[in-house]
């Protein structure tokens, strides 16, 4: 009979998920999920659009080529978000149909597009899927724009960097009295109790430090530069140990997005990259990023 009746709660369990409709009040509220279509060729693969009530505008040399405030934010499985504009948002006389055109398996093929401003020629800056395959969202009626061939992206009147910024990640800049140590080469070359943690949606942690308190004698200016859509145009500090010269291991950002601002001026040393970071004198684990074996 206890068995039994262990299956019969077991059976119950899996049949009240905070997506029957009356618990979803309980959990995360996010209705989008129970709108999206599944692909029958790969079910696991997941297509879905948000409206963005953003106004968002792309330049193209000295000419705004798509203003709206009803563009779509296009998400899939591993890979960044991405704008996509209503057509009528457009400035159509400036798109120039190409020969080009590419495959994807879960849109479909997409038709791509020259600009011409008459000032300025962008080729294949614009691509649009006509037909989308069964199972992507309906984007037929939109356009997007290939983000490092526009010269200017903005939403509202901020300047946006990199790709589209994702409303699901979220950037905290939390000051912090614990003592964080930075070890390079064996040497400390950080020691601060007056940090910014930064925590950011699938990131490590970041420990923001005064520069005066950092081996600034160690430090030489990069001319490398850096962009993010959360936070900002970064500039960097080559440092050079007595055993070795580490080309742009620290950032900073002179003028951080608002949502950074408590990062302003303070700097950040690779932690990939150098021996250790200490916090209240308890190492903290490395993560693997695209900067572990080192990009520049």
């Amino acid at each position: 009979m206890v068995a039994r009746r262990n299956l019969a709660a077991n059976d119950e369990k899996r049949t009240t998920t905070i997506r029957k409709p009356h618990l979803r009040g309980r959990g995360p509220h996010f209705p989008l999920l129970d709108t999206i279509v599944q692909y029958e060729f790969e079910p696991g693969y997941v297509a879905f659009t948000m409206p963005s009530p953003k106004r968002l505008r792309v330049q193209v040399g000295p000419m705004i080529v798509a203003d709206t405030t009803k563009a779509l934010v296009f998400y899939e499985s591993d890979h960044l978000p991405v704008y996509y504009f209503p057509v009528s948002d457009v400035r159509e006389e400036f798109l120039l149909p190409s020969r080009t055109t590419t495959e994807d398996p879960f849109k479909g093929t997409a038709t791509h597009y020259s600009l011409n401003t008459g000032i300025t020629l962008v080729e294949d800056g614009a691509w649009r899927y006509l037909d989308p395959v069964k199972g992507c969202p309906p984007i037929a009626d939109y356009i997007s724009f290939y983000w490092p061939k526009m010269t200017h992206w903005y939403e509202e009147d901020e300047e946006i960097f990199v790709h589209a910024r994702d409303p699901f990640r979220r950037v905290d800049c939390l000051p912090s009295s614990r003592r964080v140590q930075v070890i390079l080469d064996g040497e400390q070359v950080a020691d601060s109790r007056r940090g910014v943690f930064l925590f950011e949606t699938g990131h490590p942690v970041r420990h923001y430090l005064p520069i005066s308190d950092t081996r600034l004698d160690m430090f030489s200016p990069s001319r490398y530069i850096s962009r993010c859509p959360y936070k900002g145009i970064s500039n960097y500090y080559h440092v050079t140990t007595p055993k070795k010269r580490h080309e742009n291991l620290v950032w900073y950002y002179p003028e951080p997005v608002h949502e950074a601002e408590r990062i302003k001026g303070l700097v950040c040393f690779h932690h990939e990259l150098v021996d250790k970071i200490l916090v209240d004198g308890v190492e903290i684990p490395k993560e693997a990023t695209a900067a572990s074996d080192g990009y520049f």
